[in-house]
């Protein structure tokens, strides 16, 4: 039979596999064709991985044995910060050129045990610092639905990846939007888990307080499977810790932050974005769940983007301080050694790390270090708290993902200010520590093409459950 790319979903293609449809291997052979059709223009895989037809083929002996789950046989895409024994691994960087991983980590040792097929690594912006995928030492990722615009980042490539039909599912990682944003930008899921639930052993850290692996899908439903395998406490990752699944409610209160979003919509947020966002409220109310206005002190939420961009680059001046050339990947030889490190550093790490690197260095250095870190750490304490005070209130916030529709490669990158403010809406929760999911809710026209817009639903720590459901419902409500 011919596969139906565009309407396959994980449960579909178990389904198809066990009813003897087509099999694991015929299910990647159509994702290969379409990648060798599509990749050279859009550029979402730096590489594919030449044993992906041997994954699928002992997926389909799992499967005439009787021992599938759902997950076997799915074709994924990875994102590279993310390690594969025996793979290359470079967080798109030319730092970590010709570097392969040396074990497996968590999440990929999970799925080969679902016997998932990773079809390859996935481009992003260097070291996942960036909301474009313009920042990769290998070239920009491009939006599926206009070649002209970006899929978002810094999991640009596993977006696109995903919204192009040359993977059913894709690992991506989230420090302060990298999921949510590009799927938003690319009609997809995303999922941001609660800080802990999945561990982080074997990605590569920007942000130790602020990284979170997570899944982009084209449902709910396949977001939630993805998120059960790779769930859980882990002896490698001490912030790992298993969440009690909370007793689903049968009323699902829905908050709006009006003082929040008002003022950002007063300020550069686009009116269709807003359009939408609204319309997704009535939407909502039609369909039986409550919204409300929070009324809560949300003024703290204000700083969330100030405080992220001290945090994170303090984070990344330590957590990039190992790649020196020695260690790992690309060496530039000098007269001694601190030529060595000065000379592999400059260049081998892009524009954009070297600001954060600078910035983070400055924000940590000793003159400045209560004025702005110690500062930050405060403000976050306040956000974390003002969180905890809505959901007294309510059982998930709505958002709209990102201010506007996917923009034009090269729009903002000359601006870094600008591009920041693209997660003016997702950073709020990785500060939090709580879950968020992005769900496609609309379209925009811009330029005579349609292009997807996202909303974010934010719930409490460990409540991705109540996301799902709200998630699927909405979802349902809009086919």
């Amino acid at each position: 039979m011919s596969i139906d790319l565009k309407h396959l979903t994980i449960k579909k293609a178990h389904d198809h596999f066990t009813k003897g449809d087509f099999s694991a291997r015929e299910l990647a052979e159509t994702y290969l064709e379409e990648i060798e059709k599509k990749n050279k223009d859009l550029n979402a895989y730096l590489e594919v991985f030449q044993d992906a037809l041997d994954q699928a083929d002992e997926a389909d002996k799992r499967i005439k044995e009787g021992k599938a789950t759902l997950l076997t046989g799915i074709p994924f895409a990875i994102k590279d910060n993310i390690l594969i024994k025996g793979r290359r691994a470079g967080a798109a960087s030319k730092i970590l050129e010709g570097y392969y991983a040396t074990y497996d980590s968590t999440v990929a040792k999970k799925l080969k045990e679902e016997g998932v097929v990773f079809l390859g690594r996935t481009n992003m912006d260097e070291f996942a610092m960036g909301s474009s995928t313009e920042n990769s030492a290998y070239g920009v990722t491009k939006n599926p639905y206009d070649h002209s615009r970006v899929a978002g980042g810094s999991s640009g490539g596993s977006a696109a990846a995903v919204a192009a039909d040359m993977s059913l599912a894709a690992l991506g990682s989230d420090t302060g939007g990298s999921i949510r944003q590009p799927a938003a930008f690319c009609g997809l899921t995303g999922l941001k888990p609660t800080y802990g639930a999945v561990s982080r052993y074997g990605l590569m850290a920007m942000g130790s307080s602020l990284d979170q692996i997570g899944s982009l899908t084209k449902t709910v439903e396949d977001a939630r499977i993805i998120f059960n395998a790779i769930k859980g406490k882990d002896t490698f990752d001490a912030t790992s810790r298993d969440f009690q699944t909370p007793t689903s409610k049968k009323k699902i209160r829905v908050g709006i932050l009006n003082y929040f979003i008002d003022d950002l919509a007063s300020n550069g947020v686009d009116p269709e974005v807003m359009v939408n966002y609204n319309e997704v409220k009535k939407k909502l109310e039609s369909i039986g769940y409550e919204v409300k206005n929070i009324t809560a002190d949300v003024s703290s939420l204000k700083y969330s983007l100030a405080t992220y961009y001290i945090l994170m680059p303090a984070e990344v001046s330590s957590n990039l301080a190992r790649f020196d050339g020695v260690k790992f990947g690309a060496l530039e030889e000098g007269k001694n050694l601190l030529e060595d490190y000065l000379l592999t550093r400059g260049r081998g790490f892009g524009k954009e790390a070297r600001r954060r690197i600078i910035l983070g260095t400055y924000v940590l250095s000793a003159g400045y270090y209560d004025a702005y870190y110690n500062k930050a750490n405060t403000v976050r304490s306040l956000i974390q708290k003002t969180f905890k005070n809505i959901f007294e209130e309510v059982d998930v916030v709505l958002t709209p993902t990102t201010p506007s529709p996917a923009f034009k490669i090269g729009e903002k990158s000359s601006n870094p200010l600008e591009m920041y403010l693209a997660d003016i809406f997702t950073v709020t929760a990785n500060i939090a520590g709580i879950p968020a999911l992005s769900v496609k809710s609309g379209e925009a026209t811009v330029d005579g093409k349609k292009l997807p817009l996202g909303v974010q639903f934010m719930a409490s720590h460990g409540h991705e459950n109540t996301l799902f459901d709200i998630g699927k419902n909405f979802e349902r409500a809009l086919s």
